[in-house]
């Protein structure tokens, strides 16, 4: 298998501190001895002598000195020199971080020298697929990496580090273990009938696969179902007709004037999209077009798109004005929205008494609601409390220690959990032992995609691509 030594910078470019230039491979050190000048321990005008060979160096020490173009003995940087060697290593290969100033020119020109001497550039995230291929950590891991980067709360991040600790490969293995034990009696009794299958013990092997399979497979999806939206982040769309306020709370909600509120109606006709943190959450918040009947061509176009976006949100904030009665629009809307999760903004409530209550239809009356004046800044704490709580279904989990699957991972739980619910039917039912075994196979295989213990090319590229160049 080729296996050419990479490089790359790890760091983002641009004026800074550091920056790190990473190589891995069986040539980073004899590149690094090549390109860099020790400084000496005692005071001398030489320093560019070097006096440390590839094979002296020592792992896990930082080393002082130069880069130094070997063609014409030009200095590039005054550097820090980190060496690591395999298979203690983030890649499982011997892997050299060069710490030099930060800045594109700098940075570029190291990265041109090491790939001039035995490197080639690495693809996006190849160093975190070597530590893959080479036993460091498994896909779960992998993947915990770029959702570490990626985090936008402390939640996120917590989620994301309980992956990289190695929870959920833990908890996929201890199933596939007792998948692997009943698929082996099941081969067992197909090769040996005669000997095997009175002693088989189906009424046990219904019972493992039962609570310790599919209630265990069950309950890793209902996670995914329930929190997933503390790692991928919640997309809440705020709806309404024209002039209730959407842009106004969008603005209250970010701290920042991002949309632009005018007594005019209609004034957003299109969408506007922004990240922001809500208790915790990681949101992406949508202000869209007002809802109503219109000829206008830009505003019709505005409604669709505030309705498709719909459709993808996890939680829409239905906005009322508290000033005025339901409308024939409201119910309009209502209508087209109620299959999505709902919380119902009464805004403009500093315009009316604090007894004052909206005529609500009964079909409304389950939905949560909270009365805000997005103006004057009330009731907001309350709007975001309502909003962690409704986006949860399932409060009060230790996130220290939840393991909460990615999309990925879902699917293929959902695949194995059909896989292993119909080997159950097939014992209950007396099936031929080759038919269950399929199934069996089948669910474990779902598993080990999750691990990477069977993987292909194709989705080792799909789950790489995720990451940025020098990770």
């Amino acid at each position: 298998m080729d296996n050419p030594t990479i490089a790359a910078v790890a760091t983002p470019i641009g004026r800074g501190g550091i920056g790190i230039i990473r190589i891995s491979g069986e040539k980073a050190l004899r590149i690094a001895a090549t390109i860099f000048k020790r400084s000496r321990l005692v005071s001398d005008h030489n320093a560019d002598t070097c006096d440390l060979s590839f094979a002296r160096f020592k792992s896990y020490r930082l080393y002082h000195g130069y880069v130094v173009d070997p063609a014409n003995g030009r200095r590039l940087d005054e550097v820090l020199l980190a060496i690591m060697k395999a298979p203690r290593s983030y890649t499982g290969e011997d892997v050299v971080e060069i710490q030099a100033h930060s800045g594109h020119v700098v940075l570029s020109s190291i990265l041109e020298l090491v790939l001039k001497n035995g490197a080639r550039l690495a693809e996006p995230g190849e160093f975190t697929k070597r530590a893959y291929i080479n036993g460091r950590i498994d896909l779960t891991q992998a993947e915990a990496v770029v959702d570490i980067i990626n985090a936008r709360t402390n939640k996120a991040l917590e989620i994301a580090f309980t992956q990289l600790k190695g929870d959920m490969r833990m908890s996929v293995e201890t199933i596939r273990d007792l998948l692997s034990d009943i698929f082996a009696e099941i081969n067992a009794a197909i090769d040996f009938p005669d000997d095997v299958t009175e002693n088989l013990g189906i009424d046990a092997a219904i019972k493992t696969l039962q609570n310790k399979v599919v209630a265990r497979l069950k309950e890793l999806i209902e996670r995914y179902e329930n929190a997933h939206i503390l790692r991928d982040g919640l997309k809440l769309v705020v709806v309404g007709r024209p002039n209730v306020g959407k842009s106004s709370l969008m603005n209250r909600l970010l701290q920042k004037e991002r949309a632009i509120v005018t007594s005019t109606p209609g004034t957003t006709r299109d969408f506007i999209e922004e990240p922001l943190g809500i208790r915790g959450i990681p949101v992406i918040i949508t202000d869209t077009a007002g809802l109503h009947e219109t000829d206008d061509p830009v505003e019709v176009i505005g409604i669709k798109k505030t309705y498709e976006h719909t459709d993808l949100s996890d939680l829409v904030l239905f906005m009322l004005d508290a000033s005025c009665r339901i409308t024939e629009e409201d119910y309009k809307i209502y209508e087209r929205i109620s299959d999505r999760k709902l919380i119902i903004v009464i805004n403009k409530s500093d315009l009316v008494d604090d007894k004052h209550r909206l005529d609500m239809p009964d079909s409304w009356i389950n939905i949560p609601r909270v009365k805000i004046s997005a103006l004057y800044n009330q009731g907001l704490d309350r709007l975001k409390d309502l909003i962690a709580e409704t986006s949860l279904s399932e409060q009060g989990f230790d996130i220290e220690h939840a393991i909460i699957p990615n999309l990925r991972h879902k699917i293929a739980l959902e695949r194995s959990l059909r896989a292993a619910s119909s080997a159950v039917e097939g014992m209950r039912m007396r099936t031929h032992f080759e038919l269950i075994a399929i199934d069996i196979k089948e669910a474990m295989d779902s598993l080990g995609e999750i691990t990477g213990v069977i993987a292909n090319e194709d989705m080792l590229d799909k789950i790489f691509s995720r990451f940025c160049i020098g990770k």
